[in-house]
């Protein structure tokens, strides 16, 4: 299961995430989202659990405690979603159709 975990303090690294989860069971990989510039934390991360009811645990009980300070957001990630697909960035308002735009 992968689980989202927010609200992390910059001063947080791989190592100690995995640490603070494998307290509740293996885990198979850790992930902080970084800046692609300044390679700094974006203060957040996943956590992937192969064991549904360890992550389910984790979850239970990290969320809403401090780490560093700052009061983490524990929850199951949820899927990604794609964004929109070409036909639903047309403009439906525009006053002319695809013809009359390409005849101008």
């Amino acid at each position: 299961m992968k689980i989202y975990i927010g609200n992390l303090s910059a001063e947080i690294n791989e190592h100690q995430l995995r640490q603070l989860f494998q307290i509740f069971g293996q885990v198979q990989s850790v992930v902080i989202i970084r800046d692609k510039f300044t390679h700094g934390s974006r203060g957040f991360g996943y956590v992937r659990m192969p064991n549904k009811e360890a992550a389910l645990q984790a979850i239970s009980k990290l969320d809403g405690k401090k780490l560093r300070g700052r009061k983490l957001k524990v929850n199951q990630a949820r899927h990604k979603s794609r964004g929109f697909s070409g036909r639903e960035r047309r403009c439906k308002c525009a006053p002319w159709d695809t013809e009359t735009f390409i005849k101008i």
